[in-house]
């Protein structure tokens, strides 16, 4: 800007000027409430004609979007915010290495590049302040973080009675206790009184010769965090606003209204501030809001279970042996981590079908039988499948190979040969010559 200072913009398809409140494209949404992705389908909250197409910012076509725009001083000190409506005409549409290759090509001179190397400038100073709370993000992320603050920001000022919002409660002290013995087995003191102390000490938890106990560590710290939801403001005191995961004082979804209903009535509340578009009843009214908000918080997690269920069931046709990790021990089970392929599992200790008998230790969190104890980190074999027993119910099967448990080990899975036809295909006709 002629001042010295930058403009930053971040813009966000308009949806919402689609999709207008009551009409059949808005009831099916609110129901959907979200965009469910499975390992080979995507199911849309939103029709393909505007999800791939309309509301698709693509590179050198125009577009509606909803902006947020800042004045910013070098040092990313926030002088302005502004909200519009606006046309977008992308200059370019780039990967994360791409943007990444021109930032880093000093012969790139060009006002694209130009303008990425100060976002990245502007980004790394934002991400610095964000991990002196507790927290880090990329380049785009940053943005996109400060984009929703701002409007959450902006339409609690406006709506304090009727805003949706998100937050994340901090968890309780007991949460951790499995967390902080299973670090504790494995020589690591971690602290949590504090967001920032936490994420320091699970940083520096690091085993040199074991490259996945800092991953499983880590998600073992997501399991013992609340669950982000959503909320109406006129329904909570603003003391339960925070958002803890994020070291946030308030916070909202504004940046993917193509998949999230949360970010449509947030655009729509928007509109209203800035005198874009009129309200209506259902949008003002705050026990309407948190009704709504209900069901998007338990459309976001039936999503994300069939997502989870989805990689399981499309990753194994026939019995695999694979070497897993312990990560959590129950009193009737062990959870298993996949490294392989990425997932979890669940491998039940049935004591009447077994035949066998397994001892639980809550105070040191191990399942024993016979001579074999097993921790939490233990690597283990698991042969892993997949139960038709219920063609409406297929779920994922996991037994234990070693440790060798006597009646409870399964023998290894037979090796098939990469030529043999697969159980799920016809087979093929002989032919004699």
């Amino acid at each position: 800007l002629d001042n010295g200072n930058l403009e930053v913009g971040v813009h966000i398809a308009d949806v919402s000027h689609f999709i207008r409140p009551g009409n059949a494209m808005d009831k099916e949404a609110a129901k959907r409430g979200t965009t469910v992705y499975l390992v080979d389908n995507r199911i849309d909250m939103v029709p393909e004609l505007l999800s791939s197409n309309l509301c698709s910012l693509r590179s050198n076509v125009e577009r509606f979007a909803f902006s947020v725009l800042w004045e910013m001083t070098k040092e990313a000190e926030i002088v302005k915010t502004d909200f519009t409506k606006s046309i977008i005409l992308s200059k370019a549409s780039l990967t994360y290495a791409e943007a990444q290759m021109r930032i880093d090509d000093p012969a790139m001179t060009d006002n694209t590049t130009k303008s990425l190397r100060w976002l990245n400038k502007l980004a790394k100073i934002l991400k610095q302040r964000r991990i002196d709370n507790g927290d880090t993000n990329s380049m785009v992320e940053e943005f996109m973080l400060l984009a929703n603050v701002a409007t959450a920001e902006k339409t609690l000022r406006e709506f304090p009675n009727c805003a949706m919002l998100r937050r994340h409660p901090a968890p309780p002290p007991s949460n951790f206790e499995p967390l902080i013995k299973a670090a504790e087995s494995k020589g690591f003191k971690l602290d949590v009184s504090k967001g920032k102390t936490f994420a320091d000490s699970i940083k520096g938890a690091v085993i040199p010769n074991d490259p996945y106990f800092n991953t499983m560590l880590r998600m073992m710290a997501t399991r013992c965090m609340m669950q982000a939801v959503y909320f109406c403001s006129g329904m909570l005191p603003e003391s339960e606003y925070f958002h803890y995961g994020l070291a946030a004082p308030i916070y909202t979804h504004f940046t993917s209204p193509i998949r999230r209903y949360s970010d449509i009535i947030v655009h729509r509340l928007l509109a209203v501030c800035i005198g874009a578009d009129t309200s209506y009843p259902d949008l003002l009214e705050k026990h309407k809001s948190q009704l709504l908000s209900n069901n998007l918080n338990y459309r976001h997690k039936m999503a994300q279970y069939a997502g989870r269920a989805s990689v399981n069931l499309h990753t194994h046709n026939r019995a695999v042996d694979e070497e897993g990790y312990v990560l959590f021990i129950r009193k009737n089970a062990l959870q298993i981590l996949i490294p392989k392929y990425g997932l979890e599992g669940t491998l039940y200790i049935n004591k009447e079908k077994s035949g066998v008998t397994f001892t639980f230790n809550e105070e040191e969190n191990t399942q024993s039988c016979g001579d074999v104890t097993l921790h939490v980190f233990d690597r283990v074999v698991i042969q892993i499948s997949i139960d038709r027993s219920n063609v409406q119910h297929l779920k994922l099967c996991l037994k234990l190979v070693k440790p060798e448990i006597s009646g409870f080990s399964v023998p290894p899975a037979p090796k098939q040969d990469i030529k043999e036809e697969s159980k799920d295909e016809p087979p093929k006709k002989k032919i004699k010559t």
